[in-house]
């Protein structure tokens, strides 16, 4: 028997008994569409995951930081015997270094300074504020509610998150917005805003006389009377505000960057040939010429490979963080709440499975002298299983195809309430759910086909 012989006989006899077809065939959609929509809801809730640990760090970098000397092996060492204090701390040799790594796609020096902001009546400390290679600042791709990014070559520039503004406060009350609860009248983005870099020096004449708190203090940073003299204070323009509101929070909301090249030649520029703070100095207590950094931003090309670059650098000696354990947490806790939705969708796929075998064996009964005829005339036992076999196959795909368009349609509306992206249908999920809707068909009539395939032939002929 010819296949477009079956596929053909096989229609036939699903349409000739249409309400009972179009039962199985309900079923089926129903259980595969149970289980694609759980399925959708569970990738739709490791995708709100991995954004949520991107917003709050990068999924796919690495921070390192100087390592330990007492565990440096004897290649750091300047002579047998001694230990080189420099020889784990982060300089652009570092940075060469861990760029021809394997897997890294993108590597910057990071430099954290300190520095008094002053505009108006409002002070800023800034502390843990960073200086960054453009590269990396661009590969951010943040959105910004005014300015930009800065441009290379220019002079120093700074770089707010939308939280920054929150931590003004009134030079004399000390008062800020958690205390008043009303934002700081201070424009990031226009206003004039000087900075004083060398902290040490502002708080010390500020100490000196409680009540001047730098009050009349020139541009230049001369002091208006007190015993200690004032810095020096530096107009510092704004490169761009980072978008966000008040209670929106992100990886950079309480942040402020620069470029990092225009940060070293500012804070040459304001220490001149004295030590810039958190750099090494010599015995003598001098400077080294060359720039150390507090931590070098590392970013590998694929999620898989974070692991392998961290343990790297931490076998060199270095401190190196990333979310990659967190991300694996969640990664396995995603997989379990998939496998659970998708064993509660499975439930109902069962309960269709019951139908179909169900709908095969009723046909089975219906059309026994049909069987019987078959196979007095010489009808192979092996086109007689595949005939119901076959019939199987198109409840399961019919049921299939349709639970799939519904499950897009239930996802869009979850979608549409939730107001985000709740529910997320996969590429692979779709083939798949029609595979596996078209197996279970076949499944569930596998026994039935065998039923008919066992039939006496006269038996079946003598059948009313």
């Amino acid at each position: 028997m010819k296949l477009s012989d079956k596929v053909r006989m096989s229609i036939q006899s699903l349409l000739k008994r249409r309400l009972r077809t179009v039962l199985t065939i309900l079923g089926v959609v129903i259980g595969i569409a149970a289980i694609v929509i759980m399925m959708a809801l569970g990738e739709g809730m490791k995708v709100q995951s991995m954004e949520m640990i991107e917003q709050y760090g990068g999924i796919r970098t690495v921070m390192v930081r100087e390592g330990n000397t007492n565990n440096q092996s004897g290649s750091n060492t300047k002579k047998k015997g001694s230990v080189d204090p420099l020889a784990l701390k982060l300089s652009d040799e570092t940075v060469d270094m861990i760029r021809n790594m394997g897997h890294v796609e993108l590597v910057s020096p990071v430099l954290e300074f300190q520095a008094i902001l002053r505009s108006g009546k409002y002070t800023n400390s800034l502390w843990g504020a960073q200086g960054m290679s453009l590269e990396a600042l661009a590969d951010k791709n943040w959105k910004f509610a005014s300015g930009g990014l800065p441009l290379k070559d220019e002079p120093l520039k700074l770089i707010y998150g939308n939280q920054v503004l929150q931590d003004f406060r009134e030079t004399k009350s000390g008062k800020g917005y958690y205390d008043t609860g009303v934002m700081p009248e201070v424009d990031l983005m226009n206003d004039t805003i000087f900075a004083v870099f060398d902290t040490d020096a502002y708080y010390q004449a500020n100490s000196s006389n409680d009540n001047s708190r730098g009050e009349g203090d020139s541009a230049d940073g001369s002091s208006d009377g007190s015993s200690a003299p004032q810095p020096k204070k530096y107009i510092i323009p704004t490169a761009g505000v980072l978008e966000g509101g008040e209670n929106d929070y992100y990886e950079y909301s309480w942040s402020v960057y620069c470029d990092i090249d225009a940060l070293i030649a500012q804070l040459k520029k304001v220490y001149k040939n004295k030590p810039i703070p958190g750099q090494p100095t010599k015995s003598n207590g001098s400077a080294y010429k060359k720039i150390y950094y507090s931590s070098i931003y590392v970013k590998v090309d694929d999620i898989e490979n974070v692991t392998m670059v961290q343990q790297a650098l931490t076998d060199m000696g270095y401190q190196a963080n990333s979310d990659a354990e967190w991300i694996s947490q969640m990664q396995d806790q995603s997989r379990a709440q998939q496998a659970m939705l998708g064993g509660i969708g499975a439930v109902a796929l069962l309960v269709a499975a019951i139908g179909i075998a169900n709908t095969m064996m009723m046909s089975i009964y219906e059309r026994t002298k049909e069987i019987g005829v078959m196979k007095v005339l010489g009808c192979d036992l092996r086109d007689i299983q595949s005939l119901f076999l076959l019939e199987a196959a198109f409840i399961g795909f019919v049921g299939g195809v349709l639970g799939i368009g519904l499950s897009y349609g239930v996802c869009a509306i979850i979608n549409v309430i939730s107001k985000a992206q709740t529910a997320i249908i996969p590429l692979w999920l779709v083939p798949s759910a029609l595979l596996f809707a078209v197996f279970v068909g076949m499944a569930a009539g596998y026994m039935p086909s065998k039923r008919a395939m066992r039939l006496s032939p006269l038996a079946a002929i003598r059948n009313e």
